[in-house]
Parts: C-alpha cells; sequence; structure tokens
C-alpha cells in the first residue's frame, strides 16, 4: 500500500473523519485525537499495513509507523482531514478535558513539563554532540597534538555551543511551559545566573559561583519568577502593567535565586553528582556494577510511564560539571536489550505479521529508536519485555564496570559510540554487544507465547 492508501485506511479504522479531531506526528507516532473511542477498531488497526504498533497515551490515540514513514503517513492524512482540522479545537478540548481527568496525575503533568522545556532541545544536543564526536574520535587516534590545533579548537567552539548558552535556553522554554507570558525573562534569569560577573560578588564572606546549580537553579527560578509574574498580573493596573510586572518579577527573581534559590539548587546538583559518584561512578566496583545493574534494568519501566523525563535535566547538568555523563550509556542499553529479544522473537515466531513488524523495528533499534519494538514486539507479547529489561541490566553492568560515559546528550544505540568519552569507543561497543546478547539470551530461557497468525 503507498502512504495514501495507508492513511485513507487508517481513517476507516478509526471511525471516519468526522472522528478525527486531530492529527499530529512525533518521531515515531502519528497522534490522533479521536472524538467517541468506540468506533476506534483497535484490533484491525493492529494488523493493517505499515502499523508496528497501536497505544493510547496522554489522551491520543498513537500509531507506531517509525522514523520518516510516519511524517509521510500523517502528511498524507492531514491532506484528506483538510481545514476541517484546524477547526476542531472545540471537540479536542472536550475529548481531552475528559481523558486528563481520568489519566492525568500531578506527578506526570510535572515530568511532562520538565521533558518538554529540553524537546526543543533535542535537535541541538544531536547536531553539537555529532560535531563534539569528530574531536573525539580525531582526539583518540592523533593524541594530545590534534587537541592543541586551530581545526580542534573550531570544532570544540561548534560543538559546545548549545552548552554555552544552555542556561539562557532553558530558561526560554522553561518560562513557556510554566505559563510567563515574558518567556524572554527566563532567558534573562539564566543569563544573570550563569554570568561571570558574578564571581566579583561577595555574599555571606564568600564569592559567588557563575552557573552554580547549573539548569537546575535556572529551573527553580524561573519557576519562581512566573509565579511572581502571575500575581503581579492579578493587582498591577493594566496602563502600568508594561513596567511594573518585569521590574518586580525580575528583581524579586534575581534577589531569591542569589540568596536562596542558587544556594538550594547548587545543593541539589552537587548532590545527585555525589550519589553518581558514589554509586554508578564509584571507586567501589561492587556499589558501581550493581548500580549499573539496577539502573539499566529499571530504565524501560521509567520509560513506560513517562517518569524517564526527569532524567534529562541530569544528564546536562552532569555534563555541564563533569564533563560527561555516565548515566546516559547504562540506561541506553535498555534500547539495546530490546533488540536482542527482538532478535529471539524474529527467530522463534512462525507468525508473518509478528516477523515483519520485527524486521522493520530492528534498523530503528540499532540506532537507537526503540518504540517501533516496544510497542510493536517485546510490550505486546509480554515476557520478551521482562527479558529485555534483565538484558539491560547485563548491559548496565558492563557499561558501570569500565565507567563508560557519553560528553553529549541526543543520540542512542549504536551512534552513541561517536560520543564516549577518554576513548571507551571499544569499551562501550563490548556494553552493546552484552545488551544485545543478554537480551538475546534471557528472553530465550524465559520464552513467550507466538501469537496465532
Amino acid at each position: 500500500m503507498s502512504n495514501q492508501e495507508i492513511a485513507k485506511n487508517l481513517i476507516q479504522l478509526v471511525g471516519g473523519k468526522e472522528n478525527i479531531a486531530s492529527a499530529q506526528n512525533c518521531m515515531t507516532r502519528c497522534r490522533l485525537e479521536i472524538i467517541d473511542y468506540s468506533k476506534v477498531d483497535m484490533e484491525e488497526i493492529k494488523k493493517s499495513e505499515g502499523a508496528l504498533g497501536v497505544v493510547k497515551a496522554q489522551g491520543q490515540l498513537q500509531v507506531i509507523y517509525g522514523p520518516g514513514k510516519v511524517n509521510k503517513i500523517t502528511d498524507e492524512l492531514n491532506k484528506i482531514l483538510g481545514k476541517r482540522v484546524a477547526l476542531g479545537e472545540d471537540a479536542v478540548r472536550e475529548t481531552k478535558a475528559k481523558l486528563q481527568e481520568k489519566n492525568d496525575t500531578k506527578l506526570k503533568n510535572a515530568l511532562k513539563k520538565i521533558g518538554s522545556i529540553f524537546i526543543p532541545l533535542i535537535p541541538l544536543f544531536v547536531s553539537c554532540g555529532l560535531v563534539l564526536a569528530v574531536n573525539n574520535i580525531a582526539g583518540v587516534y592523533f593524541g594530545d597534538v590534534y587537541k592543541t590545533t586551530t581545526m580542534a579548537q573550531i570544532i570544540s567552539l561548534v560543538g559546545n555551543g548549545v552548552f554555552a548558552i544552555l542556561s539562557v535556553l532553558v530558561g526560554v522554554n522553561a518560562a513557556k511551559e510554566f505559563g510567563s507570558q515574558m518567556p524572554m525573562m527566563g532567558g534573562v534569569l539564566g543569563g544573570i545566573l550563569s554570568s561571570p560577573a558574578l564571581a566579583d560578588i561577595t555574599l555571606f564572606g564568600g564569592k559567588l559561583t557563575p552557573g552554580r546549580g547549573g539548569i537546575i537553579s535556572v529551573i527553580l527560578v524561573v519557576l519562581l519568577a512566573c509565579f511572581i509574574e502571575k500575581m503581579c498580573k492579578k493587582v498591577v493596573p493594566d496602563v502600568l502593567d508594561l513596567f511594573i510586572t518585569p521590574l518586580v518579577t525580575l528583581t524579586l527573581s534575581v534577589l531569591a535565586a542569589l540568596f536562596i534559590l542558587q544556594p538550594v539548587g547548587g545543593f541539589i546538583s552537587d548532590s545527585i553528582g555525589i550519589i553518581v559518584a558514589q554509586t554508578v561512578a564509584s571507586d567501589n566496583m561492587i556499589v558501581s556494577v550493581v548500580s549499573g545493574t539496577i539502573s539499566g534494568a529499571l530504565f524501560l519501566p521509567l520509560v513506560m510511564t513517562g517518569m524517564h523525563q526527569a532524567l534529562t535535566p541530569i544528564h546536562a547538568d552532569l555534563i555541564a560539571t563533569v564533563g560527561s555523563t555516565v548515566l546516559l550509556p547504562i540506561l541506553a542499553t535498555a534500547g539495546m536489550a530490546q533488540v536482542g529479544a527482538t532478535i529471539a522473537v524474529l527467530k522463534k515466531t512462525k507468525n508473518e505479521r509478528l516477523k515483519k513488524t520485527a524486521k522493520n523495528g530492528l534498523i530503528p533499534g540499532f540506532l537507537g529508536i526503540g518504540e517501533p519494538l516496544i510497542y510493536g514486539v517485546t510490550l505486546p507479547l509480554g515476557k520478551p519485555f521482562v527479558g529485555a529489561c534483565l538484558g539491560a541490566g547485563v548491559g548496565g553492568a558492563v557499561m558501570a564496570f569500565f565507567k563508560v560515559g557519553a560528553v553529549a546528550l541526543g543520540v542512542s544505540g549504536l551512534p552513541l559510540a561517536l560520543l564516549i568519552a577518554d576513548g571507551k569507543m571499544l569499551v562501550f561497543l563490548v556494553g552493546v554487544l552484552a545488551s544485545y546478547v543478554a537480551g538475546y539470551f534471557f528472553t530465550t530461557m524465559i520464552g513467550f507465547e507466538d501469537p496465532i497468525e
């Protein structure tokens, strides 16, 4: 079937154009706002050509088609739906209101907001990370001589671009997510907290530290600023709002930051660093390996609940403060173990559709995009998902044993090898192989019920 035919078929299976309030896509999923779920034929959608999986999440019907293809199918879908989708905002709001009351929790909403702060930055993390990969690889092969060259310095300048102004970017995005009508205020606050001028200020007998608390401090300060802004708008006359609200918000937020919030953010950031150093990066090999095993094994369930979004600022803060994150390679083994588990399923199953789904999801899986495998293969079968979790525990233990760290965010799977710090690329690949093998082994040992064709 062509992408247009797939789109037409999907519309029929969800109850027609009139039952779709809106259609959009992310990297792997076509996300549909459905008006009446009783008209949706979930089983037929799962069987439809091109679909790697179907899931109801965040008040949406999400059909997984995989990277690249999902964009084309969603475009065809919106061509068929036409302008009616843009006019369906009332239906969208009504549907969301019903589903949010049932499914949303304060914790998930808070984590979603934190994750949303960093989503617009992911392309920058990826691009800057790949630029740094050039220096990373050249440094391994040519040593310290290369690191002092002009070319290396220019590449480093470009590669570290996003981290040089990360506080400003996070400040702007955080202000948007927290409902500010002055999102640039968040950028200004981020810039103030990372300003070198702080080093010239003495407070309580000690000099202030630029960037103390990293992005954690920025998020805390911007959250306070948004609260102050909203309070001001309730009491300040409209004619004075343009002058009074920004002035009060900026002044009180900066004072609170310097006296309270930046030290608090610094304490949190330092505590995270200490926890990581004493567990995953500990000199005590037993503690390190056990922590890596637990972290790797539990990451997939975290992804399923959405709680993994809270880890993004931890990765970014570790990179900004110590130069690399040892958590990322450990957690990335979850996707790698999915690959091993899927290969085990592919070898055993006699179901032709499952074979096709597994084959289509493997290439994205090798590249670090695990959703087609999770929702199309391992999770629906149950036991292979458990096998993948156990396999990720083995891979996480290997990564922790060798203290493998990544210098940037944004990629996973095999491409993450380009971002591995301290010349440990080959060691990282050993961890990748261990994850593949362990995921395959545990899935084979546990077995699964092969679905009827």
